[in-house]
């Protein structure tokens, strides 16, 4: 039996990939650095999840958005990215390998998380872009890579009165305002 790690709780047994997914842990849990951790997202960031998600299925003509999922990104790493687009549609229950785009919402318990070992993780695993979508300051950091070497180049901030793009997905813009509008 595995044990289960709220996100503020930093030791516990580590177990590997296989003996997360084999397990029963809540809705929701990742492994990170061979920890589970329980996702337990606010409404306010489960709002700007779906806002995510229906920019990149109306905005996008190729590949598939989608939500959670079972991303094993190394052994200890099976995240559950809050939004991923892939060009070519992931099936059965995990998938070996990170998505093209990964999104991580902001969340009171996590965001150390994603800020700190997710990034990295992400960028090791060879993720395209990651997004840190802040809905603390209403900004995205997004994390790209390009010919600068093999991991993200600096971060570009989108702020207020900005278009969110990405040379992942031609023609796909987002307004920071109305994907932050509205919010608590």
């Amino acid at each position: 039996m595995t044990a289960h790690v709220p996100s503020t709780l930093v030791t516990a047994p580590r177990i590997t990939a296989d003996e997360f997914l084999s397990g029963d842990h809540p809705i929701g849990s990742e492994l990170v650095d061979g920890v589970v951790y329980e996702m337990d997202p606010a409404f306010d960031h489960q709002e700007v999840v779906s806002r995510l998600l229906t920019a990149l299925r109306e905005q996008t003509d190729h590949g598939r958005a989608g939500i959670g999922g079972n991303w094993v990104l190394a052994d200890g790493h099976v995240y559950k990215p809050d939004v991923w687009w892939k060009a070519q549609r992931p099936r059965g229950v995990r998938h070996d390998g990170p998505p093209e785009l990964a999104i991580e919402v902001r969340s009171p318990g996590t965001w150390a998380l994603d800020v700190g070992p997710k990034l990295r993780q992400y960028e090791a695993a060879g993720t395209t872009e990651l997004w840190l979508v802040d809905t603390a300051s209403s900004t995205v950091l997004v994390f790209r890579r390009d010919d600068s070497g093999p991991g993200f180049a600096d971060a570009v901030e989108f702020a207020a009165g900005e278009e969110l793009t990405s040379p992942l997905l031609p023609g796909f813009a987002l307004d920071v305002d109305a994907l932050f509008a509205d919010l608590g």
